[in-house]
């Protein structure tokens, strides 16, 4: 783990603990990247209109493979947001509809869907699932409560951005398969962070992002689409891709009208197959593996030090890279955080959810035991400065 920092632009004076937030790209890859860009610069016309169709055709294949894809149901898109937006305003919502997720959804996905609820009179349902979590079963159990007769649509994240929780999707969406109910997975953080088979799990729309835990250069994503619901599909932005007289022969009018945006930088989505290639090159499961344990131990103690129990079981498959502390109740949540950085260099973010105070603690390959170290010594040291009496 030591070896792989040398292999990032990270700030050293930093310790980074919030890989979770927008990633960080290993130098190798950055370095195909701005090759990518150069080769774009050194001849624009001939890369954008001759060669790039190839060349994207190629990336979608290797990302395909390592999610277990057919090619051509998958298209890059500039992040995991964007296919939420996009999938959201191609369906045929009518009033009375109910699109239903959970309490733990990112966001600006949940903006999407408010803004999509106002305009068409659909209701946005928030079905809670409580933490501390205990089993898959019982989240499942907690989950399809929310489930009506007029539920159109369930939009569910596979690994929660509040929480770092892993979701059981795979039973989520066969069971909504059976009912007929539309699925959308927003697993913004999954590839990269654990294996993704995106034909095991079955969902009619699948978006992620590569620029996270894949560790591709920021502003690729991809959204996965079974075959029955691509033609269905209408661009965010209505370009040379769309139409019967597209100059785009992929082959695909799915991949044409979607990827094709008009001008735009590729490099991120060409570099894709690079960052692909370091983790092979450096024994990703194994890296995953330590980066848990390592994770693990940490939040553990943290626990011990805030003496609040983690709000899941530490030893199960709940959370992987990423994770959540509780906090007790800190008045100037903002100020905890700050200082943080200014007094110990540690970049790591608080969360306010549901009522409650958190950090989350992202690890990856580049982090050390040093840097944990330094963690848990400044949240020793700063809680009893924070703490409300």
């Amino acid at each position: 783990m030591h070896q792989l920092k040398e292999h990032f632009l990270l700030d050293p004076e930093v310790v980074f603990l919030n890989h979770g937030s927008f990633g960080a790209t290993p130098r190798p890859v950055f370095e195909v990247y701005q090759n990518w860009q150069r080769k774009l610069e050194h001849q624009p016309v001939r890369f954008l209109a001759r060669d790039l169709f190839p060349r994207l055709e190629q990336a979608r294949q290797v990302l395909a493979s390592r999610l277990n894809a057919g090619p051509n149901d998958l298209v890059y898109i500039p992040n995991a947001t964007f296919g939420v937006n996009l999938v959201a305003r191609s369906l045929n919502l009518q009033p009375r509809d109910e699109i239903l997720t959970t309490n733990q959804e990112y966001g600006a996905c949940d903006n999407a869907w408010e803004f999509i609820c106002r305009k068409t009179g659909v209701s946005y349902i928030h079905q809670p699932i409580f933490l501390p979590v205990t089993s898959s079963p019982r989240i499942i159990e907690e989950f399809w409560k929310g489930v009506t007769p007029r539920t159109k649509m369930i939009f569910i994240s596979h690994i929660t951005s509040q929480t770092a929780l892993q979701m059981p999707v795979e039973v989520i969406c066969e069971m909504a398969r059976e009912r007929g109910i539309l699925t959308l997975v927003d697993g913004a953080h999954v590839p990269g962070q654990i294996p993704l088979n995106l034909t095991e799990i079955g969902a009619d729309f699948y978006v992620g992002n590569c620029h996270k835990w894949l560790m591709s250069p920021k502003g690729a994503g991809f959204l996965h689409t079974r075959p029955e619901h691509q033609e269905g599909l209408d661009p965010l932005v209505v370009g040379w891709g769309w139409g019967e007289n597209s100059p785009f022969t992929s082959g695909s009018s799915y991949i044409d009208k979607l990827e094709w945006l008009g001008t735009k930088d590729p490099a991120a989505y060409l570099s894709v197959p690079a960052a692909i290639q370091f983790q092979k090159d450096h024994n990703w499961p194994q890296v995953r593996k330590r980066c848990h344990q390592l994770l693990r131990q940490t939040v553990q103690r943290a626990c011990q030090i805030t003496e609040l129990p983690s709000v899941y079981p530490l030893g199960e498959d709940f959370y992987h890279q990423m994770a959540v502390i509780p906090l007790p109740s800190i008045e100037d949540l903002a100020g905890f955080k700050e200082t943080l950085y200014q007094q110990y260099k540690i970049e790591i973010p608080t969360i306010e959810w549901q009522g409650r105070q958190f950090l989350r603690i992202s690890v990856q390959g580049y982090n050390t035991e040093e840097d944990l170290e330094i963690f848990l010594g400044a949240l020793e040291e700063l809680l009893p400065q924070f703490v409300r009496r």
